[in-house]
């Protein structure tokens, strides 16, 4: 008896889905059985061993089994980085430009679309768990695949290997970002069927997390400040007990009763927010207004290059007082305090922490916990810990120092504490170098992405070293500097470091070092740990507008060494996305660099990127110095002058 033959049956969207759910419901069905076959197999060889022991020592009366009554610490089961963002389709943002285009560009006629009919094959069906609608459906992006929102390059330059690193994703701790005002949190803009905001686990809109690491004398402590920081700063914001700025306290509650309601925070979709609105009401400032303003190096009658001096950054607000539990901040610092005074000693026996509050004084005016004092606690914690943990090993170059109870570094080896990874620090043998950083944390009020034109947010940068953050002002098209190098030349750090460095020395170049640094600021470098080149950092906090600022550049010093701010945030502007931009900085850089060190830049879209040519002179400023220095790189006399 032959089978009888239907009409053939179109395979459709939904049976793909319908596949990929059996598929993988049929994986997890075979990893449960194996798991529990693998921890049946574990408890069988356990009882024998119990059995065997018990035989063997028969006035036993119960042996308990190893670590019977011990759970796993939480801090060895800490997830891996958040290299991703969570956001709903389309995303809050105009993307990847809304305007029109300024060059020739070709659209398909109206005539040439055509709708669909049951000729053309079965049309697309929405799978089952997810909503009609496409604005509702949520979706996580991998960060630096978003090349219209993010961007990353680097270059080792003629160095034999690239001693920068860099990260980028979300970061798990409340927000600190100003409470949104109350026409933007109405509720009466929760919708019935909206989807899940994009929030992370404490409630709060997600912030994102971007860091530049130049290391130098290696990769271990820029690579260990890749992979641990950002977990220095999540369990910072933990043990002080940090809560969110967005949650509004009830009468009689103090801030330390450990409330752990959450208000979900409502969505604003583009046209609840007039993201348009806000780019066309930008006051863009014409190239007379800030052409006096501009700092472009300039050409000489001899034809050399008249370099400007970076630009110091701009003041941030003042700190805000944070929800914490003053108590246990106020002993953590201490705590730290201490520990630097009795492990490392020299500059640290009578050092104060910026944002740190030793003592309780009614009469200061910082607060005595902020985001900033967290921050300041993180950079110090993770640098004494790399710090410490490096002295307890055996060094390479002296094997009889490091059986010594006080090495020359004069560091002691106490155990050290553990990263929030759980994960070992450095190699096996000492390693003496260490690694500038900067970092940027952006919170925002609403689920709205700090992209978004309409989006305000708080952009918080700390700072250590000679590594660079500029921000581009949307109107003017000037750079902010949000960073100063930590030079022993700047009479902030000279004066901080006169009483306890031996000496600085002037190089051929005519720059003052410490030890042999240039930077006065570092982490690791623990022959200098006791001069006083410590981790503390610079703490600047921002507030960011609606679309008042194109994007955000973070860079090592062998682009900021190399190019001026203007030209930096130039070479972005002529960029059709981020990841565009950050290329062409580098490839810039690297080809009209004199002493070819290693360059990573990283830029990140804000509000105003639609407009970030339109401000002042556009990219058009910087042209002429930009076309000189690259037909000076291309002289083959460059190298006998």
């Amino acid at each position: 008896m032959g089978l009888s033959r239907g009409p053939p049956k179109r395979w459709s969207l939904n049976d793909t889905y319908g596949f990929i759910a059996t598929f993988f419901d049929a994986q997890a069905r075979t990893y449960t059985r194996r798991a529990t076959s693998r921890c049946m197999t574990a408890r069988q060889q356990q009882s024998r061993s119990l059995s065997v022991a018990h035989d063997a020592n028969p006035t036993s009366s119960r042996v308990e089994p190893p670590n019977s009554q011990v759970t796993p610490s939480p801090r060895h089961i800490q997830r891996g980085f958040h290299t991703y963002f969570v956001t709903h389709l389309p995303s809050s943002s105009l993307h990847p430009d809304s305007r029109a285009p300024a060059g020739p560009h070709h659209k398909l006629p109206r005539s040439a679309a055509a709708p669909h009919n049951s000729a053309s094959g079965a049309a697309p069906v929405s799978p089952p768990h997810l909503p009609a609608n496409r604005d509702l459906t949520v979706v996580r992006i991998p960060l630096r695949s978003a090349k219209h929102h993010f961007g990353v390059a680097d270059s080792r330059g003629s160095r034999p290997y690239n001693e920068d690193t860099n990260q980028a994703g979300t970061i798990d701790m409340p927000a600190f970002a100003k409470r949104a005002p109350i026409s933007l949190v109405r509720s009466s803009m929760n919708k019935a069927g909206e989807g899940t905001s994009a929030d992370s686990a404490y409630g709060d809109p997600q912030i994102f997390y971007f860091g530049v690491f130049d290391g130098h004398g290696g990769t271990q402590c820029s690579d260990f400040l890749r992979d641990e920081l950002h977990g220095y700063i999540e369990e910072a914001a933990q043990d002080f007990e940090l809560k969110s700025s967005l949650r509004a306290l009830r009468k009689g509650r103090s801030p330390d009763s450990g409330s752990t309601e959450v208000p979900s925070t409502p969505i604003l979709s583009d046209a609840e927010s007039g993201g348009q609105k806000k780019l066309d009401q930008l006051d863009i400032k014409g190239s007379e207004a800030v052409a006096a303003k501009a700092d472009i190096p300039e050409i000489d009658k001899h034809g050399a290059i008249r370099e400007v001096d970076n630009a110091s950054a701009v003041k941030g607000v003042q700190p805000v007082p944070a929800n914490a539990s003053h108590s246990k901040a106020l002993q953590l610092q201490k705590d730290l305090v201490a520990e630097y005074k009795n492990t490392i000693g020299g500059y640290f026996r009578r050092f104060h922490p910026p944002h740190f509050h030793l003592r309780q004084d009614p009469d200061s005016p910082e607060p005595p916990v902020s985001i900033e004092t967290v921050l300041t606690y993180a950079f110090l914690r993770a640098d004494l810990d790399f710090v410490a943990a490096q002295a307890r090993k055996p060094d390479p170059d002296d094997p009889y120092v490091s059986d010594t109870a006080l090495n020359y570094d004069e560091v002691l080896g106490k155990p050290h504490h553990i990263p929030p990874s759980g994960q070992g620090i450095g190699g096996r043998t000492r390693f003496k170098g260490g690694s500038t950083a900067s970092v940027a944390l952006i919170s925002t009020p609403t689920p709205a992405p700090f992209w978004h034109p309409a989006a305000s947010s708080t952009l918080l940068v700390g700072h250590v070293g000679d590594t660079r953050i500029l921000l581009c002002e949307t109107a003017t098209g000037l750079p902010r500097p949000l960073t100063s190098d930590h030079r022993p030349s700047s009479p902030s750090e000279s004066h901080r470091l006169r009483r306890f460095a031996a000496s600085f020395v002037t190089d051929s170049f005519g720059e003052e070092r410490i030890q042999g640094l240039a930077n006065s600021r570092a982490f690791g470098d623990m022959a200098s740990k006791r001069l006083g080149v410590s981790a503390e950092p610079e703490i600047t906090r921002t507030e960011l507008g609606p679309a008042q600022y194109s994007f955000i550049v973070l860079m090592s010093d062998g682009v900021s060494g190399t190019l001026s701010d203007q030209e930096i945030v130039d070479v972005v502007k002529e960029a059709k996305t981020p990841e565009q931009g950050a290329r062409d900085v580098v490839a810039y850089a690297t080809e009209v660099s004199s002493d070819g060190d290693n360059a990573t830049c990283l830029v990140v879209r804000l509000g105003g990127w639609e407009r970030r040519s339109e401000g002042g002179l556009g990219s058009l400023g910087t042209k002429e110095i930009r076309d000189f220095r690259r037909n000076e790189a291309l002289d083959p006399r460059r190298d006998i002058r």
